[in-house]
């Protein structure tokens, strides 16, 4: 593996972390958002990431991808509201599935990844820099 490698497999945990972030805003901005249907509720977006390990000629390739953003599968939940404005013609709304507790901890956690995922690239930097010094 490369050197120059190390930038690839922080760019794309940074991408990966981008895209995470960009579902947990999108989760918590719909968190409370109901609807007159239950297939009209917002459902929580959860991304998921697949290892990239492949050797290309004499270099091996690695990194993390996001293979596809799924909806989650926690149930939607119903209330009986009969005055509130989305109420169905029963009385009911449904409410998002999104869990805000869980929300701020993936939000947390992505950003955590995201911060030392550019300490890792800001210290490869400094580490190639020192490198290309020793000469002079």
């Amino acid at each position: 593996m490369s050197l120059m490698n190390i930038f690839d497999v922080s760019g794309s945990a940074l991408t990966a972390q981008s895209i995470r972030l960009d579902a947990v805003s999108a989760n918590m901005a719909n968190a409370g958002v109901v609807s007159p249907t239950e297939n009209g509720a917002y459902r929580a977006r959860l991304p998921v990431f697949a290892t990239v390990f492949a050797n290309v000629g004499n270099d091996a390739v690695a990194g993390v991808e996001v293979k596809e953003v799924v909806q989650s599968k926690v149930p939607i939940e119903s209330r009986y509201e009969p005055g509130h404005p989305m109420a169905n013609a029963d009385g009911f709304v449904y409410d998002s599935n999104v869990n805000l507790v869980e929300e701020m901890a993936n939000m947390m956690a992505a950003s955590k990844s995201y911060t030392s995922n550019v300490e890792v690239m800001i210290t490869s930097r400094e580490l190639l820099q020192r490198t290309l010094s020793l000469g002079s």
